[in-house]
Order: structure tokens, then sequence, then C-alpha cells
């Protein structure tokens, strides 16, 4: 995913949170979706560096 509509869509949820006075469920939605994004990216890396390493059979 790219990062700028990470935050864009954390922006959207953090306003509907204000307004509906759920901040602890935006707190934690924000940091299940920060982990995930992180383990998505080094997952990718790891994709990477197996398709490279595969590469020369």
């Amino acid at each position: 995913m790219n990062k700028r509509y990470f935050w864009v869509w954390m922006i959207i949820a953090a306003a509907l949170s204000i307004f509906t006075g759920e901040l602890v469920t935006f707190m934690m939605l924000f940091l299940i979706l920060l982990t995930l994004n992180e383990i998505h990216s080094i997952v990718q890396k790891f994709h990477e560096d197996w398709k490279r390493k595969n590469s020369g059979f």
C-alpha cells in the first residue's frame, strides 16, 4: 500500500473517530494497521531477496 494513501485513510478515520467519540478504537486500529503495513514491507523485501537468489537457476 502506498504510504500516502495509508496516511490519508488514517486522517479520515481520525476525523470520524473524533466526531463519534471512538478515540480508543482509532488508536487500536492505527496500531494494528501500522503493524500490518510494516509486516507487509518486510515480506516484500524477503520476496525480492528470494526472487534475486532464485533467478540464477
